[in-house]
């Protein structure tokens, strides 16, 4: 490349990198628990499975956050809105590390998880104003490494921290990540960013109501929720059905974690070329992959070069799973469906992992997981296809049929 098309190559806005950094906090917060359940366990007097309630906690606080905290932020500017959020986020973590019971810290990750779904949500639609509309895409792709970057090094980071020196001194470092991120997005988030007019919920709701939108949240939903089929037991699939060592997951999972950075920036590239093929083509990637990864499973070197697809096909849908949505929301209503979206890849999360769960309880084993997941994106393809039908019947019936032309009327 000449320095001449070097230089001609639009500059990423810092704004976009201070969402990014906004977006690795809130990731670490999200997973780093995982690592750390016996050790909140033990010093808290809780069962390992009361500890991992934390976990479907903060799912549930997301889910309910998301629109709850953007309808009672519609009318604030959007900086405001993400200053407000990050801060949260950090007074809630700050309450997680002080937290004396297991109540405490129950609710302060309920409370830290509020400000997730509506950060994500007015992020994205922040992001996308932030550069060329034929940009748009990979904005919401740049943003989300913060979450996937959160993922491949903040979660590790933060677990052997936790293990090092006890779990809250975990929660203070990410308390101490949340104060540096306030401190970027107060720096660099540019004050224009605000809602065209004053907020309207209940026109928002109305928008997020319609059909198009709808479908599009069921899309993500489905599309998202059949990587967690899997990945929720990825651990016992690599150690009882390919054959690997306990010593051998984190290693392996690291690989997961480079196809998700790789994935998520592919996706939005994609998607600024061509938003329909985009969802429709890395739905049937995602679909495929996990297919194959079924006869992958029995030979540790396929297992493994599958499983860095599998993070790679997987975020390769949220760039464009996201610009969907925000898409047919059509502007009315955007920053909430956005939210919402949010909201439903965290219950793609939980009905993967509830349909992993019962696809074993059934008895048809660990084996059974991939192909059982592949059905899911498949799911979401048609649901897709569904609504591009809609769509075209909505626009047929939109445009005027012209009138007859009557007999020497001379047209």
């Amino acid at each position: 490349m000449s320095v001449l098309q070097a230089a001609a190559r639009p500059r990423t806005p810092p704004a976009l990198y201070a969402l990014t950094a906004g977006a690795f906090g809130i990731g670490v917060t999200e997973f780093v628990i995982m690592g750390l359940l016996l050790e909140v366990g033990t010093d808290l007097g809780v069962s390992l499975s009361a500890a991992g309630l934390l976990i479907s906690g903060y799912a549930l606080g997301v889910v309910v956050g998301a629109p709850l905290m953007t309808v009672l932020t519609g009318r604030w500017p959007q900086r405001t809105t993400l200053l407000a959020l990050m801060a949260i986020f950090t007074l809630g973590n700050l309450a997680c590390a002080l937290a004396p019971s297991y109540g405490l810290l129950m609710a302060a990750r309920v409370l830290t998880a509020f400000a997730h779904g509506t950060f994500f949500g007015v992020g994205s639609v922040v992001a996308t104003g932030l550069v060329p509309p034929e940009r748009r895409a990979s904005a919401i792709a740049i943003m989300f490494t913060g979450l996937t970057v959160a993922t491949v090094l903040g979660v590790p980071l933060g677990t052997w921290l936790g293990q090092a020196l006890g779990w809250r001194a975990t929660f203070f470092a990410v308390t101490a990540i949340g104060m540096i991120a306030l401190a970027v997005l107060a720096r660099y988030l540019p004050r224009t960013a605000a809602p065209p007019g004053p907020g309207d919920w209940r026109a928002d709701l109305r928008a997020l109501a319609r059909g198009p939108v709808l479908l599009g949240l069921l899309t993500t939903v489905l599309g998202f929720g059949g990587m967690f089929v899997v990945f929720t037991y990825i651990a016992p699939i690599l150690t009882r059905v390919t054959g690997f060592g306990d010593a051998a997951v984190s290693p392996i999972l690291l690989v997961f974690g480079g196809g998700l950075v790789v994935g998520n920036l592919v996706g939005g590239r994609l998607a600024d070329r061509r938003l329909v093929p985009a969802v429709l083509g890395t739905l049937l990637l995602l679909a495929a992959v996990l297919g194959l990864m079924t006869f992958a499973l029995h030979d540790k070197w396929l297992a493994v070069a599958f499983v860095g697809l599998l993070g790679a096909a997987a975020f390769a849908t949220v760039p464009p799973l996201q610009m969907w949505v925000l898409s047919r929301a059509e502007g009315a209503g955007q920053s909430l469906a956005s939210s919402f979206n949010i909201g439903a890849f965290n219950l793609g999360n939980a009905l993967g992992a509830w349909l992993g769960g019962q696809a074993i309880d059934r008895g048809l084993g660990l084996q059974s997981l991939t192909w059982v997941a592949a059905l899911v994106p498949l799911a979401a393809f048609l649901v897709a296809l569904w609504a591009l039908r809609l769509d075209r019947r909505h626009a047929a019936a939109a445009t005027p049929r012209q009138a007859p032309c009557a007999e020497g009327a001379g047209c």
